[in-house]
């Protein structure tokens, strides 16, 4: 599978990889539902073996379950790259807020490495920038991270252009992980061509908007989600804008056709042609999906099948 260069950092990365926010099971404030954790290892096991060589997690997925799962897969193999996310934090009762507070990121960085029983992460990213006074305060301690040798890399996620800046004063941002799909393609307005100014490396999440693009979502089925899967009180899911997002998956269907790839490998694509994306965040729950996302690494569009998209998106805004 080909690389690519991951912006400022010394890795090559595939261009899709392992995303493993449903792979912390149900019962949280951001759930996907249950999820059999055999069956994660088992995706990402294959995942690697069909060539994929990075994984993404947060301690907050599962509160710390994905990670552990995470960890439990890579055990004994030739590691991937490991990518986390810190500042979010929960307590005893799985409540969740924001720090980044230097203390607290310390104790993170120490969690997240005993979860994925490894010795240093290759991608250490905050994770949200809240609260938005300590973003320098959160960001002096990744830099201080790196230097104690327990990350390789720094980057964020969510943040803004004004915010990039305030980090940039204290030390280069290396990387980005922004929201980027077909239904939320706002950071190609400004956040992606700053990165590709600044040679920041794009890792973007959700690039199927949480399942809606891969052509395999319809409304009975988002009847019959769990009821700890978050996606049921998403407006994306919802009337009046989920007929709008199914009839651009039927598009993507019908584009993919004659290749003989799904919508989601349409919708991974669209993301991938944007210069200023590295690669896309791929979850994965079964190895099947594995095998009906994998063509995505390859797979381009045409000239004319980006015009058909983009007429869509300028006539349903």
């Amino acid at each position: 599978m080909q690389k690519r260069q991951f912006g400022k950092t010394d890795m090559q990365i595939t261009p899709i990889g392992v995303g493993a926010w449903a792979m912390g099971g149900g019962n949280w404030a951001f759930a996907w539902g249950h999820q059999d954790d055999t069956e994660s290892i088992a995706t990402i096991k294959h995942a690697l073996s069909m060539g994929i060589n990075w994984i993404d997690t947060a301690a907050i997925y599962g509160l710390g379950h994905s990670e552990e799962i995470v960890g439990k897969a890579i055990k004994g193999r030739e590691k991937p790259y490991i990518f986390t996310k810190c500042s979010l934090v929960w307590d005893d009762k799985g409540e969740v807020t924001n720090s980044l507070k230097s203390a607290s990121l310390q104790r993170e960085v120490e969690a997240s490495l005993k979860r994925l029983s490894i010795e240093a992460i290759d991608l250490y990213q905050i994770h949200w920038p809240n609260p938005d006074p300590d973003i320098e305060e959160g960001w002096s301690k990744l830099v201080d991270l790196k230097k104690q040798g327990k990350i390789r890399h720094i980057g964020v996620s969510n943040f803004t252009v004004e915010q990039l800046k305030r980090a940039e004063k204290i030390a280069p941002v290396e990387t980005l992980q922004p929201p980027y799909s077909l239904v939320h393609p706002d950071a190609e307005k400004d956040v992606l061509p700053y990165c590709q100014e600044q040679n920041i490396g794009v890792i973007v999440y959700s690039p199927m908007a949480s399942g809606l693009l891969t052509g395999r979502m319809t409304s009975e089925r988002i009847e019959k989600m769990p009821q700890d899967d978050w996606r049921r009180n998403s407006n994306d899911f919802k009337e009046p804008r989920l007929g709008r997002n199914l009839e651009l998956a039927n598009l993507l269907t019908e584009i993919g056709f004659p290749h003989n790839v799904p919508a989601g490998v349409v919708a991974l694509a669209w993301t991938l042609n944007n210069p200023a994306v590295t690669a896309a965040i791929v979850g994965m729950r079964t190895t099947a999906q594995v095998d009906e996302l994998i063509p995505a690494a390859e797979f381009r569009l045409k000239e004319s099948e980006l015009a058909q998209i983009e007429k869509f998106l300028q006539d349903h805004p």
